[in-house]
């Protein structure tokens, strides 16, 4: 299993009205995007400097999953809005 775990630091000034639209959205991949198994969100309640704003869980059978993932026009579409309102993302993909 392929575990893909991303964090996203949002501009300042993003309401939390966007960051909901944010997570619905990135929750709806899972529904369209075959290979990919689970997608869990999270938005971050505390606040702190090492804080990030939303982190992202999703898992996927194999390596090739993810790279489907990676390159299907749903998720652009959702990258393309993650760049739009984020200051920085960090990631890491591990198998388990």
């Amino acid at each position: 299993m392929i575990v893909h775990i991303v964090m996203i630091k949002f501009k300042e000034g993003v309401s939390k009205e966007q960051i909901l639209s944010v997570k619905k959205m990135l929750e709806e991949l899972v529904e369209k995007i075959e290979p990919l198994n689970s997608m869990e969100v999270g938005i971050n309640f505390k606040s702190s400097d090492r804080a990030m704003d939303l982190v992202l869980t999703a898992t996927f059978d194999a390596k090739e999953g993810l790279e489907i993932y990676a390159t299907h026009p749903a998720h652009l579409e959702a990258v393309k809005v993650i760049r739009e309102l984020g200051e920085y993302t960090k990631v890491v993909d591990y198998e388990k």
